[in-house]
């Protein structure tokens, strides 16, 4: 699988912060052969590390981008179905 430009970028964020390259292969699913690729400049050299804040979490990758986007979808479902319990619970309550 290749990557495209922005991920290109991200990968060489994660390089430049220090992660390792097998744990960056594991976060975009991908053979390890591909990061070592990016690291010496074999593809995408023209390419520039995207910034810190645009980075996912240091790793290592349990099981990779699909494991945090499923945390973040979860985390946000929480918070919707807290906020319709409050309104619930503002129905609910007895009136003066």
């Amino acid at each position: 699988m290749a990557l495209n430009d922005g991920e290109i970028a991200i990968v060489k964020g994660i390089l430049l912060r220090g992660d390792r390259q097998h744990d960056i292969a594991a976060y975009f699913g991908i053979n390890g052969g591909r990061i070592a690729e990016i690291s010496t400049g074999q593809t995408g050299s023209s390419i520039t590390a995207s910034p810190a804040e645009d980075l996912p979490p240091a790793g290592p990758y349990m099981a990779g981008r699909s494991a945090l986007r499923a945390r973040d979808t979860l985390i946000a479902l929480r918070d919707l179905i807290q906020d319709a319990i409050n309104d619930i619970d503002l129905y609910e309550k007895p009136k003066d």
